[in-house]
């Protein structure tokens, strides 16, 4: 970890909560026009070609190795492949929303029970209890929105692979990617889940796409916003920062999301899921505070 990292990194979890949330709201607008794994297709397909293009016009450095550019592979399919395809296909298979908010909001715990051995982090009690307190609060929050489980245990089956894929990934980028390149190391890694989604979506969905406005609006917001701006704060992040203090901010991204789908569908959003939003910002604090 840098001694000194950028004076504007102090700006970036918050930013990061917010885009991260925005993820979900773009995958909604568009899962109506396309299954989920052709959606993805696309959203890598147009995330390589415009990375590879900044890439090109700004001459950036490639990485030094093809040992590095493997673990920027490795991470892209961990982080990007396994998780996104993860949640998407869940929810595709009837899993609610506040199901998959809950269970995925279970990274932050793996992340620091595995950073001590994988990483050498040590987490304090304080930070221990701030876990704790924004478990808690997630489950606060998805308590006021619970409409049923589903039946079909492949939904379950995704999600727990969406788990374990951002879970492995955040931890094997702040392990073996320091050295990889931004901007070029982007260009990698969604090649790297590009191409294993592409085939899956070619092996088992129709690929066909209903090229609807509000399904370029989606796929544009994801690809811009998601794809630059939020995944590159959060390898920002972990590269100047302890993983476990990192990965405890995707506790604030179920709370927000649900107050982002109240402003923007009218979804309801009850006083239980208020408080949770307070108990998860205050775990945050706890775990993220130096």
């Amino acid at each position: 970890m840098e001694k000194h990292p950028p004076a504007w990194l102090r700006w970036a979890p918050a930013l990061f909560v917010f885009l991260w949330s925005t993820g979900f709201i773009g995958s909604k607008l568009g899962a109506p026009f396309a299954e989920p794994l052709t959606f993805l297709s696309w959203r890598y397909v147009a995330a390589v070609a415009l990375l590879l293009g900044a890439a090109v016009l700004t001459r950036a450095a490639w990485p030094a190795s093809p040992a590095v550019a493997g673990h920027a592979a490795v991470a892209g399919l961990l982080v990007q492949g396994a998780y996104l395809s993860g949640v998407f296909c869940s929810v595709a298979r009837g899993m609610p929303l506040a199901t998959v908010s809950l269970i995925v909001g279970l990274q932050p715990v793996l992340t620091a029970i595995a950073a001590g051995p994988m990483l050498g982090e040590r987490l304090s009690r304080r930070q221990w209890l701030g876990i704790a307190l924004g478990f808690g609060g997630v489950v606060l929050v998805v308590s006021g929105k619970w409409t049923g489980a589903s039946a079909d245990a492949a939904a379950y089956a995704w999600l727990v692979f969406a788990l374990f894929g951002i879970t492995g990934g955040t931890l094997y980028q702040k392990r073996f990617c320091g050295a990889v390149p931004m901007l070029t190391g982007g260009v990698i890694q969604y090649a790297a889940a590009g191409t294993v989604t592409i085939a899956a979506a070619y092996a088992t969905e129709t690929m066909v796409v209903a090229w609807t406005p509000q399904f370029a609006f989606a796929l544009g917001w994801l690809v811009l916003v998601l794809s630059f701006g939020a995944i590159g704060l959060l390898f920002t992040m972990i590269r100047h920062g302890e993983a476990s203090r990192v990965a405890s901010l995707f506790f604030l991204t179920p709370p927000v999301t649900a107050v982002m789908a109240f402003l923007l569908f009218g979804e309801k959003l009850p006083a239980v899921a208020l408080a949770g939003l307070a108990v998860s910002a205050v775990g945050v604090a706890l775990v993220t505070r130096r």
